[in-house]
């Protein structure tokens, strides 16, 4: 059985990083140590930072601790003269042996194939195929198709894959990439039904052809003279080129574009820039020439209009810089995480993710890395897409968070806030929102894609329904509509409202709002659900070989019994949704009959009230931690038990030895911890911690919209189709 994948070509071109990316997205879903071998490598000293910027991406996204050198066989040179002097049966032997010793410390492998480019190995495309059946490894043809006609991508796909088979490859699919929007169908209608395996279309995405500020900046020699680094990973996606009266040039302008102008017009540059803080449109950034800089006076006007805004000066005049700049693409690397995130969301799209991972016939890990973790909780809120509203959305992290989200088409998403402002914060972070209610993606996939909503509280027509219902819902405290009007436009209510309404399935917030000003709402209009008593937490915890959940860290204080055993069925039912096999442990200062005590009495009581509750949960209190996670102690203290050694749900006696246990985990054994995950709620409401990270929002936005799947049938209605009942 092949354990690696050879990802290669035909030409330049051909866009197979996003490729590349993608398949090893599949493997570390399956296994936790996935290895990356290039063979051959443009640079002097292989495995230096920076040597080749797809390994650097891979290596820093999936966390590959192996050493950067291990990764790479040969550069170019070195081949050649090994070639040259003893032949090409002796450069595949050394090459070979590098990866043998690479692939004895992994599960899978992931190679990546020469580049077409100023490479001096002749017949490129037997020399890939050579070393793929060297390695053992599956072969994965990517074919570019960029600017051709569907019937030439066709012949060349079929070409492809004959000269592989030929070459004796073991062929795993057939991708053509870079096809225009238009002639995807055409190409699969082509070579659907002429070849034995499967064939992928993945159409040009803009996005990812698109250079970033900095590349620019790079590419041209410019000197800085403003700019964060947010403002240098924007996108650019055209040129203005300034010559112009300022009203014309105005005119001119588009979103995204980068201005390129002489530098002593001054006018230009503040009117630019004016124009971007207005959102009218926003750009990318301005680029000045000439080596004219502007005064300290216009840039400390330029700086407070725009912050961030990078603007840049090179010494050439308009034609030699237009000639430098036209000729740059964009490129995945470790310093575009954006980039990666297209690049995935293109590819799940438009691969049969399920039926590529189920030929490379991988045997998935017994353990569960963090990693893995992570990409399971992405899978399973794509396959039943929810709607969830973000109330914060003009937070820097919440929009970064929500980009990744519908790029990578995990759920529906409501953003609350001022509409421009929103789109202003957006266009200033570089982050491409698509239109109101419009799917990313081609007009042929929107009904697959994610949509997007962005809702002004004080302006919807939902608001005097939404202050109805919560003047009914709280008339006993005295509410009136009139206060009601007020009170929801709070986006925390107004969120909370849509999910009560059926308008969202979840929402999830906290990453600016306390924990407070999250939950109160819920507790108020959404309630407890049927059968729970209260509503509790857990936490995720990703250790280096399981995820363990721990309950209650973050709700409750001081449980009684009754509720502490309510905490422990909530949480074995928590993990059992995410793919936890709950065995529960009840914890307390002592185990079995060894003490006693109020404490341990009520821990004793609550283990009771479960088993009495739930017969069929497997369940063990009070019981130490170590007892509960460790076998040999389990062998010791109480030896027997079906969870003692072996828990994975651990319920803390209260919240300070929860919260401060979770904490130190995190700290102390480098654990990921994902949460705090409300449950009891009718309905899923979650709370972010307000350092939250943005991969910490994008992990609670998946299992907000999971618990959803869990909770109803149905996925929300769309926000118009609510607001013109």
């Amino acid at each position: 059985m092949a354990r690696s994948v050879y990802v290669t070509g035909i030409d330049r071109g051909d866009g197979r990083q996003a490729v590349e990316l993608g398949v090893m997205e599949l493997l570390t879903r399956q296994v936790d140590r996935v290895g990356l071998f290039r063979p051959l490598v443009h640079a002097e000293a292989p495995g230096t930072p920076g040597a080749d910027h797809v390994v650097e991406l891979l290596r820093a996204r999936y966390r590959i601790d192996l050493p950067p050198a291990d990764l790479y066989g040969l550069t170019y040179e070195e081949a050649a003269a090994l070639q040259a002097a003893q032949g090409q049966d002796e450069l595949v032997s050394v090459l070979v042996d590098r990866f043998r010793a690479l692939e004895r410390r992994c599960q899978a492998v992931l190679v990546l194939g020469t580049d077409f480019a100023d490479t001096n190995i002749p017949d490129e495309l037997a020399f890939n195929a050579r070393l793929a059946n060297e390695f053992g490894a599956w072969v994965l043809p990517v074919v570019g198709g960029r600017r051709e006609d569907p019937d030439s991508v066709v012949a060349e796909v079929r070409n492809a894959y004959r000269a592989y088979t030929d070459l004796g490859c073991s062929t795993l699919a057939m991708i053509a990439n870079r096809v225009a929007p238009a002639a995807k169908q055409p190409v699969l209608r082509g070579l659907n039904a002429k070849l034995p395996v499967p064939v992928y279309v993945v159409p040009e995405e803009l996005a990812l052809a698109a250079p970033t500020v900095a590349q620019l900046v790079e590419a041209t020699g410019a000197e800085l003279l403003l700019g964060d680094a947010a403002g240098l990973a924007r996108d650019v996606r055209g040129f203005v080129f300034g010559g112009a009266m300022l009203p014309t040039f105005l005119g001119a302008l588009t979103e995204g574009a980068l201005v390129v102008t002489p530098g002593d017009r001054a006018d230009l540059l503040i009117g630019s820039l004016a124009a971007h803080a207005a959102g009218a449109p926003p750009i990318a950034g301005v680029l000045l020439t000439l080596d004219q800089h502007p005064g300290a006076d216009v840039l400390a006007l330029a700086a407070r209009l725009a912050p961030g805004t990078p603007v840049a000066v090179v010494g050439e005049g308009s034609w030699p810089t237009a000639a430098a700049l036209t000729h740059v693409e964009g490129m995945l690397s470790a310093a575009s995480p954006r980039k990666a995130e297209i690049a995935l969301g293109l590819f799940e799209l438009h691969v049969d993710t399920a039926e590529l991972t189920s030929r490379i016939e991988l045997s998935r890990s017994d353990r569960v890395t963090p990693m893995m973790f992570e990409h399971e909780l992405l899978e399973q809120a794509r396959a039943a897409r929810r709607h969830v509203v973000l109330p914060e959305g003009t937070e820097e992290r919440v929009l970064r968070a929500a980009e990744i989200l519908l790029r990578r088409n995990v759920c529906d998403l409501t953003l609350l806030g001022e509409v421009d402002a929103v789109r202003r914060k957006a266009a200033s972070l570089g982050i491409v929102l698509p239109a109101e209610g419009a799917a990313e993606g081609s007009a042929e996939n929107a009904a697959d894609r994610a949509r997007l909503r962005i809702v002004d509280p004080a302006a919807s027509p939902l608001r005097q329904r939404f202050a109805e219902l919560y003047a009914e819902l709280r008339a006993h405290k005295g509410m009136t509509v009139e206060l009601a009007l007020d009170l929801v436009t709070d986006v925390s209510y107004f969120g909370t409202l849509m999910v009560q309404e059926g308008i969202a399935d979840g929402m999830v917030s906290g990453a600016v709002h306390s924990t407070a000003a999250t939950i109160r709402p819920a507790f108020e209009v959404i309630k407890t659900a049927p059968g729970a008593a209260i509503v509790s937490s857990v936490f995720f915890m990703c250790l280096a070989d399981k995820v363990l959940v721990y309950g209650d860290c973050a709700v409750n204080p001081d449980p009684n019994a009754q509720q502490l055993a309510d905490i422990a069925i909530q949480s074995a039912e928590t993990a059992a949704q995410f793919g936890v096999e709950p065995r529960v442990a009840l914890l307390s200062y002592s185990t079995g009959t060894s003490g006693s005590g109020v404490d341990v009495d009520k821990v004793r009581k609550a283990t009771e009230l479960v088993r009495q509750a739930r017969p069929d949960l497997l369940v063990e209190g009070p019981i130490q931690y170590d007892a509960a996670v460790d076998e040999r102690v389990a062998a010791t203290k109480l030896p027997g038990s079906a969870v003692a050694g072996r828990a994975t749900v651990l319920v803390f006696p209260d919240l300070n030895t929860g919260n401060n246990t979770y904490k130190a985990v995190q700290r102390s054994a480098g654990a990921v911890a994902v949460g705090p995950v409300l449950q009891g709620l009718r309905k899923p409401v979650n709370d972010l911690s307000r350092g939250a990270l943005v991969q910490d929002i994008v992990n609670t936005v998946a299992i907000t919209a999971i618990q959803a799947q869990n909770q109803s049938g149905a996925p929300a209605q769309s926000h118009d189709q609510e607001a013109a009942r």
